[in-house]
């Protein structure tokens, strides 16, 4: 062979070599959906064969604890138990409960399921959302006022240990709705903000994060729960839209997390009139749900999303192409009890196409619907298999078939540890926005008598804004913390008054934050605003620190200063203190917009 053949040859090989390590990289950016493998269907096949027909559609539901102290001959403790080992329900939620008593009363349940139990649990903002003494994060929207997805990947990757060392395998989380409506009740903070694609990217790094550590991720609130103002929880909201405009908001953030591979997604309970216009009717006696209030609307309302095969089967699982596990939002919310029966409920949202029936506000009576549906031919065998199966491949490759019992002895080592802690800090500092500082009298200095005036929302007084004060105290301000709630008497609101008018310095702590299912959900009592606009009218140069509710300021547009927090977390308190005082600058951008003259985006700096 001669020289010049040689070369042509290597020239060749080069340029293969070449694109070979070009395509490498390409295939490799392609994300990789979170799915049971083929071993896990195996499994789940192997089980359902075995199964007898009241085994599968009891695994179809799945019931909610709010977990305590329970003595095993309790009626409270053999009800749960009967849910567990009469009615074969697949799985349990977990809402508020202390640690141990949360994770020992599931153990208990486990060892008396046949098929293991999938445990969930809503943790939007870490395990500190439901467990009690645990380190809570910022909400989302703090997390998209740094502008730095890394720590939602990285809040995702604790979120996925701490989970895992508490016997959870599925996370209610992230939220992904695009909360462009101002007044909205339920969403507010929980969401990363206004813009769709900024939500899309922060919501894949949370999933991305917390399925690195095999905890399935939930998209939520399908197809989004963002422009409504009433929550789900008290009534049936109307998102009148057509599905052009769906796309081009609300199914954004959806759309990218399902193309990153989210393995769940939960349905809303949420009326789309242009996507499914089946008219529904409020029921003559309604059964009581778990929100004493509730809001019932009864012109417009169409088929809830939860229930509707137009809005899962046509346009989630056909057109959005998604293969994964659905489940709806909680079955005792207002926006589904006005309207229908759990037992009906029960079998239209599995008609529709949802795997798993989220904590029905009577589960005998859904589970007594599907029965008599399947036997009646309603709903048939093989879409209750299609489900099952798919839910007992996922309990396979949460490896809930080789170990469904969690130990107690590694929870302490594990859970809220220094680099759970760090990370909530770190959001917080990076978190605090600065958007109004006309007053100029921030940064604060030491030996000023001041009054911190925190008006809450919540039955909290005892203990609202300690850590807030606590910290300005610390930094050298002379601080006395008074509260101001729905409770609070003239005398009370007048001693508030006279108090920050004696004050060199007034704070008012803003504690109008989301309460699921509350009438005055991130909204401030009368007699805090009542007292808020006297002391802004005495004191101009009030210093307003929102710790919940960003929008607040719009009610309130003669506030010189304004600082937003987006919630009460302890990271967000101990950085909204040190912020006042220069300790750290203001580096937050508002992820949505305050009214035209604060478009997102705003946020000023001290130091700058």
């Amino acid at each position: 062979m001669n020289l010049i053949s040689m070369k042509k040859i290597i020239a060749f090989l080069s340029v293969v070599i070449c694109v070979h390590l070009w395509l490498i990289p390409a295939f490799a950016l392609q994300p990789q959906k979170f799915r049971p493998s083929e071993k896990a269907y195996k499994w789940a096949d192997k089980q359902l064969k075995k199964m007898s027909s009241d085994e599968r559609i009891g695994q179809l539901v799945h019931v909610g604890i709010n977990a305590r102290f329970l003595n095993q001959e309790s009626p409270e403790f053999q009800s749960l138990k009967r849910q567990v080992i009469d009615n074969k329900i697949g799985g349990i939620i977990v809402f508020v409960g202390s640690v141990y008593e949360t994770v020992h009363l599931v153990n208990r349940m486990q060892e008396s399921a046949k098929i293991p139990l999938l445990i969930s649990s809503d943790f939007e903002t870490g395990v500190g959302m439901r467990f009690e003494d645990t380190t809570n994060f910022p909400w989302n929207m703090a997390i998209a006022a740094t502008g730095n997805p890394e720590f939602a990947r990285r809040q995702g990757e604790i979120t996925a240990r701490e989970a895992r060392a508490l016997g959870v395998q599925w996370a209610f989380a992230p939220t992904v709705d695009v909360n462009n409506n101002a007044d909205n009740p339920v969403i507010n903070v929980r969401s990363y903000g206004e813009n769709p694609n900024d939500v899309a990217r922060f919501s894949v790094a949370f999933t991305e994060g917390l399925q690195s550590g095999n905890i399935l991720a939930t998209a939520k609130h399908f197809p989004g729960h963002g422009d409504t103002a009433v929550d789900s929880h008290r009534g049936l909201p109307i998102i009148n839209f057509s599905r052009e405009r769906l796309g081009q908001i609300e199914l954004v953030p959806f759309k990218s997390v399902l193309d990153a591979g989210v393995g769940s997604v939960m349905v809303a309970h949420i009326s789309l009139p242009q996507i499914d216009a089946t008219e529904i009717k409020p029921l003559k006696q309604s059964i009581k749900a778990s929100y004493t209030e509730s809001e019932v609307i009864t012109e417009g309302t169409t088929m809830p999303a939860t229930l509707s095969p137009n809005v899962i089967t046509k346009m989630l699982r056909n057109e959005m192409k998604f293969d994964g596990l659905i489940v709806t939002d909680a079955m005792d919310m207002s926006g589904l009890t006005l309207y229908f029966n759990q037992d009906e409920a029960a079998v239209r949202a599995v008609l529709a196409g949802a795997d798993v029936l989220l904590k029905p506000a009577n589960a005998d009576l859904a589970i007594k619907g599907l029965k008599k549906a399947v036997q009646s031919g309603r709903i048939s065998e093989q879409r209750i298999n299609e489900s099952v199966r798919k839910q007992l491949a996922w309990k396979y490759e949460l490896g809930l078939s080789k170990q469904k019992i969690t130990p107690l002895e590694m929870i302490d080592t594990s859970v809220s540890g220094s680099q759970t802690r760090q990370l909530a800090d770190e959001i917080g500092t990076n978190a605090m926005t600065l958007v109004k500082n006309e007053g100029k009298n921030l940064p604060l200095t030491k030996d000023k008598k001041a009054t911190v005036l925190c008006i809450t929302n919540g039955e909290d007084r005892l203990f609202v804004g300690n850590t807030f004060t606590q910290v300005l105290r610390s930094l050298g301000l002379n601080a006395e913390r008074i509260v101001i709630d729905e409770r609070s008497t003239q005398k009370e609101i007048s001693e508030a008054i006279e108090k920050a008018k004696a004050s060199e310095v007034v704070i008012a702590g803003l504690f109008g934050r989301v309460r699921s299912g509350a009438k005055n959900s991130v909204g401030l009592p009368d007699a805090g605003a009542e007292v808020l606009r006297k002391v802004l009218k005495n004191n101009p140069n009030t210093i307003n620190v929102s710790f919940g509710n960003p929008y607040l300021l719009r009610g309130f547009p003669e506030m010189r200063n304004y600082i937003v927090a987006y919630g009460d977390m302890p990271s967000l308190q101990r950085a909204a203190a040190r912020a006042l005082f220069g300790e750290i600058d203001f580096t937050g951008k508002l992820p949505i917009s305050i009214a035209q003259n604060y478009p997102r985006g705003t946020g000023l700096s001290l130091k700058k």
